[in-house]
């Protein structure tokens, strides 16, 4: 087992902060990501926090001020559970980086995606206990580590938006944001605020250093700096996106009949319609078999076999949701100086070998 009890494959960007992602194969197996294999994106040490003397204030603009301890927590409200995907924003970070040059980034491959069933309470029960007052239009959080975020109330009081102390049927470990977290389905993962310790009802968005002042969306000729200006489009829904797991570059497959496969998952309010499948570049396509969801917060995972020759090919997916909108074509369209929100096509080059002596991915 490797640091902090992921897969000793898993690929370590940074040991402090820990930021880490499975490996495709990896990743590829499960409809629920187990916790060893659950990617970890962290901007200082993992809070190590006492679950008994955790207490979480709720307060701002609400009748009713809260301070809650986890045990408070659990037996006030009732407990739900939901299946949902968190992304990173800077998923496939690495393909645009490819394209041109994005310093001081953690160079993120196809998998800082991962999805898990998390147990809590419905963060619309606790702010209603609260007493959310009219004037409220956003709702901050605030982790032990000085991060923080928000989320528009009209999704904060929404019943997916939860207060998660477990994960996978066991209590929220503390690489993850144990012991409570928010797990905020549709939303990019830096607003899924861990260590939580505080929930603010407040008229405006945050103006953490995290939302206001990073994961902005820059245009292509803009200075990285500006960013620290608030300038550039704030991120919050995620966006459509879709990745070829299977095969790998570097794992050349037997020629014959070749498994493809991997995940599509939409943003907020949106739902994956449809994977197609190329494996000459783009000019052919085919329909992708898509997977029955965990849930409506979950991925759809997709698979297709295509008999490919000996020979170099050129694996493409790309997805759509169910208002027709795609993704677009190529990494440079949708460039940015931070490397965030990398939904082009994702494309794999393999040379497939003769007589049986390939590798690839397990299913």
């Amino acid at each position: 087992m490797g640091l902090w009890g992921k897969r000793d494959d898993t690929v370590v960007h940074e040991e402090r902060p820990f930021n880490a992602e499975p490996v495709p194969d990896a990743l590829d197996r499960h409809d629920v990501t187990p916790v060893d294999t659950f990617f970890s994106r962290n901007h200082a040490d993992i809070q190590q926090l006492d679950p008994d003397a955790f207490r979480l204030d709720v307060d701002g603009l609400v009748e009713r001020p809260l301070r809650l301890s986890l045990a408070g927590l659990r037996e006030r409200f009732a407990v739900r559970t939901v299946v949902a995907t968190l992304q990173c924003a800077g998923n496939r970070r690495a393909e645009l980086a490819a394209a041109r040059d994005i310093p001081g980034q953690v160079p993120w491959g196809p998998c800082a995606v991962s999805t898990a069933e998390w147990t809590g309470a419905a963060l619309a029960d606790v702010l209603a206990a609260a007493g959310l007052r009219p004037e409220a239009g956003h709702v901050a959080f605030l982790g032990a580590e000085a991060f923080g975020g928000s989320i528009p109330v009209a999704k904060a009081t929404a019943r997916e938006v939860l207060l998660a102390w477990g994960m996978n049927g066991a209590p929220l470990p503390p690489v993850h944001g144990g012991p409570l977290r928010v797990v905020v389905p549709g939303y990019i993962g830096a607003r899924s605020v861990k260590w939580l310790r505080r929930v603010t009802a407040q008229e405006r968005p945050s103006d953490n250093r995290f939302q206001a002042r990073d994961y902005r969306l820059l245009p292509a000729d803009a200075d990285p700096a500006e960013a620290a200006q608030g300038h550039g489009l704030s991120l919050g829904v995620a966006a459509l996106n879709a990745a070829v797991l299977c095969p790998q570059e570097g794992l050349p497959p037997p020629a014959g009949p070749v498994r493809f496969s991997g995940y599509a998952a939409a943003g907020d309010g949106r739902a994956v319609a449809r994977v197609d499948v190329s494996v000459d570049g783009g000019r052919h396509w085919r329909q992708a078999d898509l997977g029955e969801p965990a849930g409506p917060w979950a991925w759809r995972r997709w698979r297709l076999t295509v008999r490919l020759p000996p020979g170099t090919a050129e694996i493409t997916a790309r997805a759509w949701d169910d208002s027709a909108a795609v993704q677009p074509e190529r990494v440079e369209h949708v460039w940015n100086p931070s490397g965030y929100m990398n939904t082009a096509w994702s494309t794999v080059r393999v040379t497939c070998v003769e007589n049986g002596d390939g590798r690839s991915c397990g299913g």
